[in-house]
């Protein structure tokens, strides 16, 4: 891996940040540079929210993610803004339980999981967005029990440290979808 540049995208609430957030950790306890710039304002409580990360071998010269290698959207404002800026050969994540376009581009890998559904048929109705970090993990390749439960315990505060074996179901759910 030289560089990946990743773009998470959805409405506020999803867990956008939280994704990002949990897959920059990942990417630190693994050596590597990380950039993780979060995209949040007026538009966090509803509107399209994003969140971008880099994780490179080499120092990261730029925060900004305009070509993203991998997307995920979470809600279809997302990706009716984002599906073109990815680049030739990338890989798209759909909530196919929000989204029910196709992708339109055949340049580009397409993943639909229909993680809101899933989140919510296992009661776990917060975590879709862990349910789609645990697919981009297997099919991308990435998947250590080490670093995963090291990142999950960065970003899962201390007052919510009981969600962590939740996190770790919902990541399993979305590999094996």
């Amino acid at each position: 891996m030289a560089t990946t540049q990743y773009l998470f995208a959805g409405f506020g609430g999803q867990g956008i940040l939280f994704s990002g957030k949990f897959l920059a950790y990942k990417g630190l306890t693994e050596d590597k540079q990380v950039s993780w710039l979060p995209s949040y304002g007026p538009e966090m409580r509803g509107g399209t929210a994003s969140c971008s990360v880099i994780l490179s071998d080499t120092p990261v010269g730029s925060p900004i993610v305009s070509k993203p290698d991998v997307l995920v959207a979470m809600n279809l404002p997302s990706l009716d803004k984002y599906e073109d800026s990815v680049v030739s050969g990338g890989t798209i994540f759909v909530d196919s339980a929000l989204i029910e376009r196709k992708v339109k581009r055949t340049d580009v890998t397409v993943y639909y999981i229909p993680a809101t559904k899933l989140a919510s048929d296992n009661g776990m109705p917060t975590l879709a967005n862990m349910i789609i970090v645990g697919k981009i993990l297997k099919e991308l390749g990435g998947y250590n029990e080490e670093t995963v439960n090291a990142a999950l315990k960065k970003v899962i505060s201390a007052k919510r440290a009981d969600m962590l074996e939740t996190n770790l179901k919902a990541m399993t759910i979305g590999a094996n979808n």
